[in-house]
Order: structure tokens, then sequence, then C-alpha cells
């Protein structure tokens, strides 16, 4: 098992944009093979701050996810109404 740290700075101006992406983006990694599930979390010390944590049962699947077009579309359309990269940092159980 692995989780996924995705972290991204929204402007306040674009929460709600960011919040009906992610919603999306979710809806399709739901019937992913391997996904387990997913939380979104807003940062309280520091707003503007998100972060999606995400359970996949490999890395394996993770990254045929991660390589897929259908995840690729979406999140492109998420880093452009951001205006940059998201950031992933990828965690195994110890």
């Amino acid at each position: 098992m692995i989780k996924i740290l995705v972290k991204r700075k929204v402007p306040p101006h674009k929460e709600e944009a960011l919040k009906s992406l992610i919603d999306q983006l979710r809806s399709i990694t739901n019937g992913q093979p391997g996904y387990v599930s997913g939380e979104t979390l807003k940062r309280v010390d520091r707003p503007g701050e998100s972060l999606v944590v995400s359970k996949w049962q490999s890395l394996g699947l993770w990254n045929q996810w991660f390589a897929s077009q259908e995840r690729a579309a979406a999140q492109a359309k998420i880093d452009a109404l951001l205006g940059e990269p998201t950031e992933y940092e990828i965690y195994e159980y110890d």
C-alpha cells in the first residue's frame, strides 16, 4: 500500500473552481484498479494550501493511473486554473 500526497496552492478566488475539478478527477479515479480511497484537506495555518491524500494498493497501479491520458487531461485543467504545477509525494507503509 502507498499514499500519495498531492499538494496545491490555491488563490482564494479559485477555490470553488478547483473543488469542482477535483471532484471530477476523483469521480474518474474511483473506478481505477488499485485505488483505495482519497480525501481533500485545506491547510488551517496556511490559507490557500490544499492537500489530497490518495491511497493505492501498489506503486505500479498508481503509476498506471498517473500515466493515463484521462488523468493527464483532468490534471492539465487543474494546473491551468492554478497557474503552477501540482506537487506529488509518494509514501509507502513501513
